[in-house]
């Protein structure tokens, strides 16, 4: 049945009696009917019948469909996992590595690919342009000759002072009771016990017996001596010294402002993004954002462009505007170890639980980042603790764990991932098993009318998809829009997403649960679309008569008299 409006847009459910067994599929037939079923139950088939129920915003008639290619742009490692864990084990959880010299190389690299590396992320704050680029380079190039899918972002440097050069390529240690010398004036050579700041005015206000802090904690100095612009320090808490360490200083247990005068965006921070949408990176993370301005700022400069920019938050600032940071941006990072240095330790988990819930009601994805492993930066196995604080995050739902330290100079780097991708996974299963998916304030994000019914038709799809017991979600998108409300739900079933936008498949690999495919897909003929792609994944092995897909579209008419709609069928493989 076809419904079509020249001057509306129409919304209802449809019910049809049509045969049709396009490529071995057979819909099934609820005879408008509520289906009673437990949630985890399955849905059966019952003969040839067919049944859709579409919100539907229909212009026109229909045209003959494209003919399909015989490829499919599914991942590897999704495709590795679909086999052996079946549509229900495959890990939702993304997973994000930081590239160093410790994993740069292109075997080191395809190990982390396979690893279940979705996003590989490269600091601006180390290494050179060429740097870079080689490892831009060489993720390409396994995206296209092994057939991976792994995106690629790049941090700013943003206001912090840091560490420009410790006289070592990967970590020092500093001795508690030894004196070091903090200065801003160029160092010739590898002096020990000195140490060379980014910012000629770090030691502005500091007073003697003022704390200065090395990344949050990894180790403490006390200010004995203040000569010039110059620092001299007395180390009061053995630690390691990694490159680009940042600093904060404290006076009578709180923290001293340093960086209020300098730009969220500086100078190399324009020339880095600069370099990136060159390299045709898929995420800009921004750090140190107080506000939404550098945010809409970097984005109207991104206009037209697929990059997406994140906000990394990791200041007080950022927490109080935060409901406007997230807005603005395409994404959030929490990054626990620069945000622990400004609010107590104790606050930490609560405001980690609430940026996450924000950044679900406003439908952007979270990375929860810094410290996760910590402890494998140096040792081989991570402690109880860490393991449960992963397990953590994931229950909150977070879209994705980053790695720091521990992939980008850390000798175990590949283990750690590991452990990522089997605690992520195993707190997956128990969260579904145990029923306990958190309910989410369906917090209204559609002001149009058509924004609103794909709203809609998304909630009400992963209700269904988790009542009927449906094997896996189909969403067919050109800009991903609907995968992602998809997504916001945190269905049980894994969300395949059917896109002809390379960008968009990149920006995909970012959300939770879902799995980003490259096709060629039809406007106008979204019965071939379906047809193909399913006929695509069943030829590759992977789907099996009895398994139920849930379909669900937001594709748009190219042609003026053609039918476009936004959909939710169920289908059966025959």
């Amino acid at each position: 049945m076809a419904v079509a409006t020249s001057d509306s847009i129409l919304a209802r459910s449809l019910i049809t009696d049509r045969r049709s067994t396009n490529f071995g599929l057979k819909n099934e037939v609820c005879r408008g009917k509520v289906v009673p079923c437990r949630a985890g139950g399955k849905v059966k088939g019952k003969g040839n019948g067919r049944v859709e129920v579409k919100a539907v915003v229909q212009i026109g008639g229909l045209e003959e469909g494209k003919k399909a290619k015989d490829e499919m742009g599914l991942d590897v490692v999704s495709e590795e996992e679909l086999r052996e864990k079946g549509f229900l084990g495959m890990r939702k959880t993304k997973l994000v590595c930081t590239i160093g010299p410790a994993c740069c190389s292109l075997q080191d690299l395809e190990k982390l690919a396979l690893g279940g590396m979705n996003v590989a992320r490269l600091n601006m704050c180390h290494n050179t342009r060429d740097w870079h680029r080689d490892v831009i380079k060489k993720i390409n190039q396994l995206n296209e000759e092994k057939g991976f899918c792994v995106s690629v972002m790049i941090d700013t440097e943003g206001s912090q002072i840091h560490v420009l050069d410790h006289g070592a390529p990967s970590s020092v240690k500093a001795e508690e009771g030894s004196t070091w010398l903090f200065t801003a004036q160029k160092l010739e050579g590898s002096p020990p016990f000195a140490i060379q700041a980014n910012y000629e005015g770090f030691s502005e206000g500091i007073e003697v017996g003022d704390e200065l802090v090395i990344d949050g904690g990894m180790a403490s100095f006390q200010v004995i001596e203040k000569v010039g612009n110059d620092l001299r320090c007395k180390c009061t808490d053995s630690g390691l010294f990694l490159p680009r360490a940042k600093f904060s200083f404290w006076r009578n247990g709180k923290l001293v402002a340093r960086n209020s005068e300098l730009p969220t965006l500086s100078k190399k921070d324009w020339a880095d993004i600069e370099f990136g949408v060159s390299e045709g990176v898929d995420f800009i993370a921004l750090s140190f954002v107080n506000d939404a301005d550098p945010v809409r700022q970097l984005k109207n400069y991104l206009y037209m462009r697929s990059t997406r920019v994140l906000a990394k938050v990791e200041s007080l600032e950022s927490l109080q505007k935060l409901k406007e940071i997230v807005e603005a941006s395409d994404g959030i990072m929490v990054a626990r170890g620069d945000l622990g240095v400004e609010i107590p330790y104790e606050q930490i988990p609560t405001v980690q639980e609430e940026i996450t819930r924000v950044c679900r009601e406003m439908n952007k994805p979270i990375i929860v980042a810094s410290q996760l492993l910590e402890s494998m930066v140096e040792y081989p196995t991570p402690t109880r603790a860490e393991v449960a604080d992963v397990s953590e995050a994931v229950r909150q739902y977070a879209d994705a764990l980053m790695l720091s330290g521990e992939s980008a100079i850390g000798p175990y780097g590949q283990k750690a991932l590991s452990i990522l991708q089997m605690a992520s996974s195993r707190m997956e299963l128990w969260s579904r098993e145990e029923n306990r998916q958190s309910i989410l304030h369906q917090r209204r994000l559609g002001v149009s009318l058509p924004d609103r019914i794909a709203e809609q038709i998304c909630n009400c799809a992963v209700e269904m998809a988790n009542n009927l017991g449906v094997d896996a979600i189909f969403v067919y998108t050109k800009h991903g829009q609907m995968a992602s409300l998809l997504s916001r739900n945190r269905p049980y079933p894994p969300i395949f997403a059917f896109t002809s936008d390379n960008g968009t498949r990149m920006a995909l690999n970012l959300q939770w649960g879902v799995i980003p495919l490259l096709v060629e897909l039809s406007d106008d003929d979204m019965e071939a679309n379906i047809s193909t792609t399913i006929e695509l994944i069943r030829r590759k092995g992977m789907l099996k008569p009895g398994d139920v897909v849930m379909v669900v579209s937001d594709l748009t008419p190219t042609h003026i008299n053609s039918t476009a709609f936004q959909s939710i069928q169920v289908k059966t493989v025959v």
